[in-house]
Formats: structure tokens, C-alpha cells, sequence
């Protein structure tokens, strides 16, 4: 069983990534001229494809790059970096201008129905970072015990999303512009000094094998 050290390292690591006070407006924005039961349905369909999205990762990350010969030391390096990415992106707020161009595009081209799946589930919950973050932790996760926590971890992560979106409209009020970007600031120095752990690992893995 993880240490509750890994565990809370986990825990920090994907949500963070996934990001669930920089997710409230934008699922404002794509589900606007709904009513709060079809807000509610959006949110619950979003969250549980966001799950077994990245619990797929989880569980079978391993063998996905095993497929195409890649180590998982080699990926934790690579993970690394991008996260890495993703958490200038954050500091910086790009990352917000992309995910809001996301949800542009889904309003004008996808029916109401399918908002839940794309662009919330996929990209905006299950994006790059979640996934390889997922995929990063599911090497320090092993064996049954580890993969269960670590699909605890998810399922949590993917609960307080949830809670997020039936939230949205408070939260999105609460915080305001300035407080969502301070928020986003302070996660995206917390993603960058994780990401920075994974390559570190990643190199010391590699060295040594």
C-alpha cells in the first residue's frame, strides 16, 4: 500500500491538473441557456466520462506503452515536461485563452447533448496533463492495492469536479476574475515543482538502469 505521503502527492498532482475552479466558467460558458436539471445531467455525464477515461490510463497506462517500447522512466521524463508546460501555461494564464477556444468551438459545432463528452470530459477534464500525470503515477501504484487507491484518488478528483460544475455559478461569483487568477497562479507553482520531482525521477531511473 502507498505511503500516505504518495497518496497525498497524487491527490495534488491530478487535481491540479485537471483544474476544477479553472473549469467553472468555461462550463458556464458551454452549457449557457440551460436549465439547472440539464446543467446537472451535463455535469454528471462529464464527470463519469472523465473518469473512466483517466481510470483507464490508471490501469492500463503501462500497457499502452509497452505497445510502442516506451519505459516508464522515459515517460516520467516526458510527463515531466510537459506538466512542466502545462504549468507555465497556468502561471502565465494560457492555458485558460486555450480551453476557452475549446469551448467556443463546441458551442457553435456540437449538439447540446454531446457538450458533456467533448469539450468537457475530453479535453478539458481527461486532457494531456491528467492523463500523463495518471500514467506517471500509475508506475509508483502497483500491484492491486496500489491501482485501487490509485482509482480512489481519481474517483475523488472527479467528485469534487463534479461538485465544481453544480457549483459553478457560486464559485464563479465568489472567486471573480481576480481570485481565479490568483488561484490558477498559485497551482500552476505547485505543477511546476511537481513536474520538475517527475523528471528528476525520470533521469535518476534512467541512470541507473
Amino acid at each position: 500500500m502507498p505511503s500516505y505521503e504518495s497518496l497525498f502527492n497524487a491527490f495534488v498532482t491530478l487535481l491540479v491538473t485537471i483544474d476544477p475552479p479553472g473549469l467553472a466558467p468555461l462550463f458556464l460558458a458551454v452549457t449557457r441557456g440551460m436549465n439547472r436539471e440539464q446543467r446537472s445531467q451535463v455535469s454528471v455525464r462529464a464527470s463519469i466520462i472523465g473518469f473512466l477515461v483517466i481510470a483507464l490510463f490508471a490501469v492500463a497506462g503501462a500497457s499502452i506503452l509497452s505497445v510502442f517500447g516506451i519505459t516508464l522512466p522515459a515517460f516520467r521524463v516526458a510527463g515531466g515536461f510537459l506538466l512542466f508546460f502545462i504549468a507555465f501555461e497556468m502561471v502565465f494564464e494560457r492555458r485558460q485563452d486555450r480551453k476557452e477556444k475549446s469551448a467556443d468551438v463546441a458551442i457553435t459545432k456540437d449538439h447540446i447533448h454531446n457538450i458533456a463528452a467533448f469539450p468537457l470530459a475530453i479535453p478539458l477534464i481527461a486532457g494531456p496533463g491528467a492523463i500523463s500525470a495518471t500514467v506517471l503515477l500509475s508506475s509508483s501504484f502497483q500491484g492491486i492495492g496500489g491501482q485501487l487507491a490509485l482509482l480512489a484518488i481519481i474517483l475523488a478528483c472527479l467528485l469534487i469536479t463534479y461538485l465544481v460544475f453544480v457549483l459553478a455559478e457560486r464559485i464563479d461569483g465568489i472567486l471573480g476574475q481576480t481570485g481565479r487568477s490568483i488561484l490558477t497562479r498559485l497551482l500552476g507553482v505547485i505543477l511546476a515543482a511537481l513536474a520538475v520531482q517527475f523528471v528528476a525521477d525520470g533521469i535518476k531511473a534512467l541512470a541507473a538502469g
